[in-house]
């Protein structure tokens, strides 16, 4: 029926693009801050993987139940409310700084933030092909990580203590509501969306999933733990934030590379590459003896563990048809969700070294790998060549 196609002709980019840039630059520098600022705030520094964990949590919870919020009041309301959510949060945080409120706070955070991924994805993956599919998500990709390294880098400049670092983190995401909020046209015609049912959840591309659930396992202790890691490898703060931007910076850098490859290479063959790249680089971080090799290392860990992601869910959604692609992104994210809930518990759980995130990231990255070359020559295997979607 005609009622129920979905209109992409006035599916506009900028929206989504614009505030998901101020959100990132925001999110970015908030991910660093937390584990940096405890102390100044009197809470115990034994609270970062928790709190990482926690909003990991939120992320998966929101991920559950996104779609149907995003099919009620629409993809540009959705974008506004749940910043203004996560603005709430950081004030929360402000006003009552004690270890059961950021926890609470930081659960908030995760499922506001879970649907600002899922609105903003949905809003660009309504696209016409899969090439025009892998080119936009390409720039969500580059957006998302170009603001997150620009808000590392302020960890140097603004500080890590006190209140002034959290009003500018408010500043910026005051700015990202401003898109959605003064430009009201452009938003996909979303009406009919769809629930995918279970039966077809059963058939989603296993390498797809594993792909968004080995993202979460690697970013969620990037994220939540790495600062914290390379502030005891380096000499002062400005160099955290140099390297953690850095790590970013490599997952921005390499996303016009993801979706140039991404419609032409074996999609389970690309992230097995990328994660043997990755596990190089891990070596490199373990035995880099300047700040050079071990900023080079950092760069290639980060375009290695960012380019799963993109892969993953564009593997997802190449067999759906468009009024499913809300539902197939909270799936893909739900995965995502679940890795970034354990990834940090079971990083500082994997050994007793000091270096025991780097192991368990390399840990990671070497099992993914194979998995992944082993789908790749199963399918050529059973006769089937192992074209983009495979």
């Amino acid at each position: 029926m005609i009622d129920n196609i979905i209109e992409t002709h006035k599916n506009s980019t900028f929206v989504p693009v614009a505030g998901l840039s101020f959100f990132a630059i925001a999110s970015g520098f908030l991910m660093s801050l937390i584990p940096l600022s405890l102390s100044s705030f009197g809470i115990d520094s034994s609270m970062v993987p928790w709190l990482a964990s926690i909003f990991y949590l939120g992320l998966l919870i929101g991920a559950t139940c996104i779609e149907s919020i995003v099919a009620k009041i629409g993809h540009r309301v959705a974008f506004i409310v749940f910043l203004s959510v996560l603005i709430s949060t950081i004030l929360v945080m402000l006003a009552i700084p004690n270890a059961v409120t950021w926890l609470i706070s930081r659960f908030v955070a995760g499922f506001a933030v879970a649907g600002i991924f899922v609105v903003v994805e949905s809003w660009l993956l309504m696209a016409d092909s899969a090439k025009q599919r892998a080119k936009r998500l390409g720039l969500y990709m580059t957006s998302l990580y170009g603001g997150s390294a620009l808000g590392q880098l302020g960890i140097g400049p603004v500080g890590v203590n006190g209140f002034f670092p959290y009003l500018c983190v408010l500043g910026l995401l005051m700015l990202a509501i401003l898109p959605p909020l003064l430009v009201k046209s452009g938003q996909p015609k979303n009406e009919h969306n769809q629930k995918l049912k279970l039966s077809e959840i059963k058939k989603l591309s296993r390498p797809a999933i594993l792909g968004c659930l080995v993202s979460g396992l690697l970013l969620g202790p990037i994220y939540g733990l790495l600062p914290v890691y390379i502030t005891s490898q380096v000499d002062n703060p400005e160099q955290t934030g140099v390297l953690m931007a850095t790590i970013i910076l490599g997952g921005m850098l390499v996303q016009p590379l993801v979706s140039f490859l991404s419609p032409k290479v074996s999609k389970s063959l690309l992230m097995a590459l990328f994660c043997l790249f990755g596990a190089l680089a891990v070596f490199g971080i373990l035995e880099s003896r300047s700040f050079m090799v071990m900023a080079v290392s950092y760069m290639l860990l980060g375009a290695c563990s960012f380019a799963l992601y993109p892969i993953a869910i564009t593997l997802a959604c190449d067999a759906i048809s468009m009024e499913k692609i809300v539902s197939a992104t909270e799936v893909m994210l739900l995965s995502y969700s679940v890795g970034s809930v354990l990834g940090p518990l079971c990083a500082t759980s994997f050994s007793d070294s000091p270096d025991s995130v780097i192991f368990y990231l390399g840990g990671c990255l070497t099992t993914t790998c194979l998995y992944m070359f082993i789908k790749s020559i199963e399918k050529i295997h059973t006769g089937q060549t192992p074209i983009p979607g495979a």
